[in-house]
């Protein structure tokens, strides 16, 4: 008898994969573009030295590392017991003398052998900085452990999640809401505990977030990290035992009495019987699959949640006229949010066709007088129905808010001189940051600040922080838009949602991201040296007052084009090739079969006696 035969067979069939070595290759290469793309903005634009070149690598290239770890939970692990439970294969495996364990692992081992191979191929260039200088032997191992640390809390939270859980949409959600809580709970418990005693920060819930241990991982002195590392080992461990424990016991589907689906959870997933007959009257006539996807309103409701929370936050601090430090700090709490908002599109805009694909819905509706276009138009505006003004409201108080921060990002860097020039000598004054602001002429000089009455900021400064928000806010729109289309698309080509995701996020928002990110960073500043390089006086102001706007409108440009470019093409393939690709996929699924039950596991008495009667 071999030894968890499940992980034997999962590691062999890894290892014949294509993906697990083009995984390797693809982490590698990314990592490589990163550090190409630091080293060359950092020499061409700011001239620092090796050793602090180094160090700005080492921090960049591991954060993005983080980040990419503790989203192997989300895509990986959140949906991999579930989608079994729901093609009823999971059974098929608890029929032969296999236990939980060999099942999880089996899992695990299956999910989490190509994110390892790619973080392992990027410590070879991370470990480059330690040739630079700025970086210590024992920063680069503790940092190391510290990823592969938060790669296996990611993916042992969604395999738990994904063993109580049965659908994919519902997985993600509570994974990441799982995965919030352990990276980020414990430590503003902490934080919010020292500020109310008023007693110095001491990391008690701390030590079970593999944030903490990441971020204490290259801290000099002593610190708790072998304290935080083992407890983050052993939360890990109580998670897949848990899994272990849960996994045979709740496979199944348990029957349900129609007589009872009116309860709370049915009528929070669907509403109440007169919401259901007013929605498929006017629906129905519209168009069916308008009605089909926009029968569950779960989704609008976090939503919903998620803006009241958000238009509260801002109306609360400008009724009691925050500090600048507050409106800088929501600022942040807006890109997060704004990033779960692309996260939920995603997965909202690809998850109706995979369930139609797989149930067999969508070969109805090609049954049907329907068209093509009229199936997309269907869903397109299902989305908007249910997502449009949530999105609206949450859109504009985003947009309140980041125009505050601009201002107080502003006031900020007021507080420290107001230059006044003149033609021989230059003065500096020291003066408040809420009464004063460096006044940007139309030639790009700077001129004398000016301070309102009420010491308030000036209006070409408001209108600067204005538009600066505004064009934030045209690219939060413009990406959703193209989350939505080439989500569609990827939901037709996909064999589940946590895979249409995945490539959905990843070939909208991460890769165009690094793209437009480098292309404007080493853009912006040559054409401003040129600029200076020209001109007789060159000052330093000059180059502060117009990089940020130059930053801002390059990025927004290139935003544009981008989401413009994948809109139109997720639209037009969606529109010439669904039928096409829906009886493809749709053909695939008909002839998949459930794994082979394992060789090294006997059937039991029962079922040994069925096959030799047959």
């Amino acid at each position: 008898m071999i030894f968890l035969p499940v992980v034997e067979r999962e590691l062999r069939l890894a290892a014949r994969r294509r993906s697990t070595f083009w995984v390797r290759i693809i982490g590698a290469l990314v990592a490589l573009v990163i550090g190409g793309g630091c080293l060359v903005l950092t020499l061409v634009g700011f001239g620092l030295r090796t050793p602090s070149l180094g160090s700005g690598l080492f921090t960049v290239l591991t954060w993005f590392g983080l980040a990419a770890v503790l989203s192997a939970g989300l895509f990986f692990t959140s949906d991999c017991l579930s989608e079994e439970k729901r093609e009823g294969t999971l059974g098929f495996l608890f029929l032969t003398d296999l236990r939980g364990y060999d099942v999880v692992f089996g899992k695990l081992l299956a999910t989490s052998l190509q994110g390892f191979y790619a973080l392992l191929a990027v410590f070879p260039i991370l470990a480059v900085t330690l040739l630079m200088g700025g970086v210590t032997g024992a920063a680069f191992w503790k940092t190391s452990l510290a990823l592969v640390n938060a790669l296996f809390i990611s993916l042992a939270t969604g395999l738990f999640i994904s063993t109580v859980s049965r659908e994919a949409q519902k997985a993600l959600a509570a994974t990441l809401l799982l995965l919030l809580l352990l990276v980020v709970g414990g430590p503003v418990c902490d934080a919010a505990f020292a500020a109310f005693a008023k007693q110095p920060f001491n990391p008690i819930l701390s030590l079970s977030s593999p944030g903490y241990v990441f971020f204490i991982a290259d801290a000099w002195g002593r610190t708790p990290y072998w304290m935080a590392l083992l407890v983050n080992q052993l939360l890990g461990w109580v998670l897949l035992g848990l899994a272990c424990v849960l996994i045979p016991r709740n496979w199944h589907e348990i029957a349900r009495n129609p007589a009872t689906n009116a309860g709370w959870a049915h009528w929070l997933k669907y509403g109440g019987t007169r919401r259901r007959a007013a929605l498929r009257r006017k629906a129905m006539s519209a168009n069916p699959v308008l009605w089909l996807a926009c029968r569950e309103r779960w989704q609008a409701i976090t939503l919903w949640v998620l803006t009241l929370v958000m238009t509260g936050g801002i109306a609360t601090m400008l009724a009691i006229d925050e500090e600048i430090m507050w409106w800088i700090l929501w600022n942040y709490l807006g890109g997060f949010f704004t990033l779960l908002l692309y996260l939920g599109m995603a997965s909202q805009a690809g998850r109706f066709l995979v369930d139609a694909r797989r149930s067999g819905l969508l070969e109805l509706l090609l049954a049907t007088p329907l068209t093509a276009r009229q199936i997309v138009q269907g869903q397109w505006r299902a989305l908007v129905r249910m997502f449009g003004l949530p999105l609206a409201l949450c859109l504009t108080a985003q947009l309140i808010g980041s125009f505050m921060a601009q201002l107080g990002w502003s006031g900020i860097a007021a507080t420290a001189t107001v230059t006044t020039t003149a033609p021989a000598v230059t003065t500096t004054t020291n003066v408040p940051a809420a009464t004063n602001m460096i006044f940007v002429t139309a030639a790009g000089g700077a001129g004398p600040a000016t301070v309102s009455a009420a010491g308030g900021l000036d209006a070409p400064n408001q209108l600067v922080a204005l538009a600066t928000s505004a064009a934030g806010t045209l690219a939060v729109v413009a990406n959703l838009v193209a989350l939505i289309w080439f989500g569609m698309w990827m939901g037709l080509n996909s064999k589940n949602t946590s895979l249409a995701t995945l490539k959905t996020i990843l070939f909208v928002q991460i890769i165009p991201w690094f793209v437009v990110s480098f292309a404007s960073m080493l853009t912006v500043p040559l054409l401003l040296f040129a600029n200076m390089s020209q001109t007789t006086t060159p000052t330093a102001s000059f180059f502060m007052a117009w990089y940020p706007l130059l930053m801002v409108g390059v990025a927004t440009i290139l935003n544009l084009i981008k989401d413009v470019v994948f809109s139109l093409w997720a639209r037009r393939k969606l529109y010439s090739e669904f039928r096409e690709r829906a009886s493809q996929t749709s053909a695939s699924a008909m002839v998949t079969l459930p794994p082979p039950l394992p060789a090294t596991k006997a059937l039991p008495t029962l079922v040994q006696s069925q096959v030799g009667r047959e």
